[in-house]
């Protein structure tokens, strides 16, 4: 992906939170320049990963496979930094997936807050870490227990939420016809560099090329840029 383009994407996501009535803490507006000046006092938002983060998932399409996500609070796994959860919001075009994955420690609470439809496909995972295509699968949804078939996509209407749990295979995308979606996510300590399973083997980070100067740090590149 881009430089540019993912400036672009950071753009649109700004502008659909503001139409959502959302906003996000000061750090989200610094430039590579204002985090220089506040590295110092800001170690424990880099250390554990908070801000921006522009992903395709491997894919070449980011309107097919893609979303812009951004990290609020977070903390390290052995909770030398940080805080014991993380929250994050999730911006997504209606068309995008983010492909199917399950993770190994964190359970986290999915939450449409704003705009269309949330879908959410689920299956189990069988202990080899492959999909299970037959059983039913347990769902929490607001605490709400339920069993659907594998493969079953389950509506996520605005304000409601899921329950994800360790194993629990899940791929997303906004509904067909009902609009772009900001997903909010809250979870224990989020790993997105070892905790994350996808199916097809999807990196969770991509490389990017360079077309244009670095405006807004992303948050797994902060080691590199600062």
């Amino acid at each position: 992906m881009k430089r540019s383009e993912i400036e672009q994407a950071i753009s649109w996501a700004r502008g659909f939170l503001t139409a959502g009535g959302l906003s996000l803490p000061m750090f989200a507006d610094w430039t590579i320049d204002e985090w220089r000046a506040h590295r110092e006092e800001a170690a424990t938002i880099i250390s554990t990963m908070r801000g921006w983060d522009v992903t395709t998932f491997g894919h070449d399409d980011f309107m097919k496979s893609g979303a812009v996500l951004f990290t609020i609070r977070n903390g390290l796994p052995d909770g030398t930094a940080g805080c014991p959860y993380a929250e994050k919001l999730i911006f997504m075009k209606e068309g995008q997936i983010l492909p199917n994955h399950f993770h190994r420690q964190k359970t986290e609470d999915i939450i449409n807050r704003s705009g269309g439809v949330l879908l959410i496909r689920v299956w189990n995972s069988l202990p080899d870490g492959s999909v299970d295509r037959s059983g039913d699968v347990r769902i929490l949804c607001d605490g709400i227990e339920s069993f659907v078939p594998a493969g079953t996509d389950v509506e996520i209407t605005r304000g409601n939420s899921m329950t994800i749990y360790p194993g629990l295979f899940h791929l997303f995308t906004p509904k067909a016809g009902y609009g772009d979606l900001i997903v909010g996510e809250v979870s224990s300590v989020n790993d997105d560099r070892t905790d994350n399973y996808f199916e097809a083997g999807n990196p969770r980070f991509i490389p990017i090329e360079e077309d244009s100067e670095i405006k807004i740090p992303l948050c797994n590149e902060f080691d590199r840029v600062l």
